[in-house]
């Protein structure tokens, strides 16, 4: 990067102030100061460890002084200037470049001017403070800002006339994806899971089998020394271009590439032999730290040599130093999946001799991979959250050796046509292994099936502590439940063999879920109608099993609410109407914002084997503001409008406030009202005088941590006096 030093001569400071002022001056002096360029003198990017932008932004454990800090949220700098910035007559703004060809249109070069009021989401700053030739200013910026390396340049300018000038920072910014931010991706609504996921730098890692459980501990070490610019570097040796990595899913896929050093010189070389001589045995390390160090210091030369639980390690440790929140997790009695069939397949020849030339599908006795965590805006609704990522090289994925991202909740459910590598996950935890025999003539016969025989005790270190925690249930409805058979045979339409289960006779019912006028109020009980049609000229029954989860509206499902199981009985032709309830009672404590749930049901016909599903997404409706303008609208003459709020819940809202504004009528304010007693209704009257004619628009909001979305607004037609 071309670093240009100007000679920086400081005239005499002016007083501390508040507000941006034009400089103070006497005798004449004020032309002559105004005829001197501004320049930058020195920039401080405030990035010492125990300083507030480190501390606030969650990095303050990483080694050295540099600025690394956390997209979406605000962070401060500060610039001398050779004379007192004046409003009036100056012009400056920040421009941060990334990658090797900085584009703006590609949001790898960012142009951050300075602006009264920052918006969220936007990359802007601000003059918080000013004190002689000395500014400080706020920088925010955008929650889906591309991560990675930054360089830091300020341009001055006069607002009138020719020539700028140009001050490079000697040090560079490091942007992070931030699992603090509601609005990125990869936000995680737990204070306790941050820590565990993104903070913590040991962990444990199991193995053995499922009877015989071992554990060791593992040093993720993502703050270590070197470690983040060894992750930067897995990032630039990658072909992905710096405008991609914005997107979690686009980093995570490239990540679960570069680990192993199969067909692109990643990190790590596999080696199954048992002859390691010509490097280091996997099961000898126990850290990720000294192999990406090695990696990084080589320049890329991949090093030997690792299997699964070395490169989930290292992947736990990449994507925990970025900012993604990973875990490792070991599968006991992992499927290996070759011919994409979705089931686990064993050969025999006409005497049940093994046919081993075919045999190439395996159970290992265990697998480690891992789990990351991000909304997935380019799936269906529900299946954001935990995603399974394998840098392990197995299979290859669109002809590169990685797996993943893969939503958890979509294997679970078998909806194995989701991208990324959903059927490979899938046949690893839930397939089912098939014993086939060889006929005289050359085709094979289906003898036996084992339906548990892969995909138990899935296992994955705590939150908090050094146990062993099973989320097997994660990953697949319980063994042998009608939900895990509608999985496995609904995830196995989608292979190589669909007809290795009973092909339904006829698909002759269905399901749908409607909801009256415009859905369930909050504050109340939420009811749906369920509607089971029978299409045939036969009687028909199955269960419905359905669970009710609450959803953040990134399509993350935080948790389920309510299970049950549904019994059906329908007649020829019939049409039949459930009734679902959702109690007030249960979902009073466990919604987020928004307030949206998924109801999520399934079902198997008895006499057909047709499958039955249904995944519909609602949201509990917030009650309005009412806005009833008071007295005649003329311009310059007051006038009043009342605002009318009752609380829909039987419990106390905490801490209201409204927030009212309109265009032409009166500035932007808010209100406190405090606290409103459950079911109550308050009305409070504001008080304005219209400054322009027309069709005015008076909008209100309530804000309170209860209650979300709640809006009201009233048209007001102004006219002239």
């Amino acid at each position: 990067m071309l670093r240009i030093k100007w000679k920086c001569t400081k005239l005499p400071s002016t007083a501390p102030v508040s507000e941006v002022p034009k400089p103070k001056v006497e005798n004449g002096e004020s032309k002559e100061i105004e005829e001197i360029k501004l320049s930058v003198c020195s920039v401080d990017l405030l990035s010492s460890k125990e300083g507030q932008n480190r501390k606030e932004h969650h990095t303050d454990q990483y080694h050295g002084d540099g600025l690394i800090i956390r997209r979406g949220q605000r962070f401060n700098v500060e610039l001398e200037l050779n004379r007192a910035y004046n409003a009036d007559t100056d012009k400056l703004h920040l421009d941060l470049k990334t990658g090797p060809l900085p584009m703006v249109s590609k949001s790898t070069h960012v142009i951050i001017p300075l602006v009264q009021q920052p918006k969220d989401g936007h990359w802007e700053a601000k003059i918080i403070e000013q004190n002689g030739n000395k500014i400080k200013l706020s920088v925010n910026s955008p929650p889906k800002a591309v991560i990675g390396l930054y360089g830091l340049s300020v341009v001055t300018n006069p607002l009138k006339g020719e020539g700028s000038t140009t001050y490079n920072s000697a040090k560079n910014i490091t942007l992070l994806f931030n699992p603090w931010c509601e609005d990125d991706p990869v936000f995680l609504d737990d204070e306790e899971q941050r820590k565990e996921y993104v903070l913590n730098d040991t962990g444990r890692l199991y193995y053995g089998t499922e009877k015989q459980i071992g554990a060791r501990t593992w040093n993720f070490g993502q703050f270590h020394e070197g470690m983040l610019d060894a992750c930067l570097f897995i990032l630039e040796k990658s072909d992905m271009p710096p405008s991609g990595r914005g997107d979690p899913v686009n980093v995570v896929r490239v990540i679960s590439a570069m680990i192993n050093a199969q067909d692109d010189f990643g990190v790590l070389v596999g080696n199954w032999s048992g002859d390691y001589t010509d490097g280091v045995s996997p099961s000898a390390w126990s850290s990720s730290v000294e192999i990406l160090r090695k990696y990084h210091s080589t320049n890329g030369t991949p090093v030997s040599y690792g299997q699964c639980w070395v490169f989930s390690g290292i992947t736990t440790t990449v994507l925990r130093c970025l900012g993604i929140p990973a875990r490792s997790v070991t599968n006991f009695q992992s499927a290996h999946d070759t011919d994409v069939s979705l089931t686990t397949d064993v050969y025999f020849d006409e005497d049940l001799d093994p046919i081993d030339y075919l045999n190439s599908d395996s159970v290992w006795n265990f697998h480690v991979w891992n789990d990351c965590w991000m909304a997935r805006p380019d799936l269906p609704p529900g299946h954001g959250g935990w995603q399974a990522v394998d840098a392990t090289p197995q299979e290859t994925s669109q002809g590169t050796f990685c797996c993943g991202p893969a939503s958890v909740n979509a294997i679970r459910c078998g909806h194995v046509y989701l991208k990324h590598d959903a059927p490979f996950v899938f046949a690893e935890v839930n397939s089912d292994k098939i014993y086939w025999q060889r006929n005289r003539d050359g085709t094979f016969s289906q003898f036996h099936m084992e339906k548990k025989a892969v995909g138990h005790q899935i296992s994955t270190k705590a939150v908090g502590s050094d146990e062993r925690a099973d989320i097997t249930h994660l990953y697949k409805h319980p063994e042998g439940s009608e939900e895990e058979r509608i999985a496995v045979e609904t995830a196995s339409r989608y292979g190589s063999k669909p007809e290795v289960y009973a092909v339904p006779m006829a698909e002759d019912v269905s399901v749908e879920v409607l909801m009256e006028g415009e859905g369930p109020r909050m504050g109340a009980d939420a009811q749906l109608n369920i509607v089971v049609t029978n299409m045939s000229s036969e009687p028909r029954q199955t269960t419905l099993h359905s669970q009710a989860a609450v959803m953040y509206y990134t399509g993350v499902l935080k948790g389920a609410l309510k299970k049950e199981q549904i019994a059906v009985e329908l007649l020829p032709n019939e049409v039949k109407t459930i009734k679902w309830l959702l109690p007030y009672q249960q979902y009073q404590d466990q919604l987020v914002d928004q307030a949206a749930l998924m109801l999520t049901l399934s079902g198997r016909v008895t006499e057909t084997k047709q499958v039955l599903a249904n995944q519909t997404t609602f949201r509990l409706r917030m009650p309005d503001l009412n806005i009833t303008p008071l007295g005649e609208a003329v311009v310059g003459k007051e006038m009043g409008a009342k605002i009318t709020f009752t609380n829909p819940l039987p419990r106390t809202l905490k801490n209201v406030v409204f927030r009212v504004e309109g265009l032409g009528l009166q500035k932007g304010h808010e209100v406190v009202v405090g606290d409103v007693s459950g079911l109550s209704t308050v009305t409070l009257t504001e008080h304005f005088i219209p400054s322009q004619p027309g069709l005015r628009k008076l909008v209100a909001s309530l804000d309170c941590k209860q209650l979300t979305q709640v809006h009201g607004v009233a048209d007001i037609v102004v006219v002239e006096n």
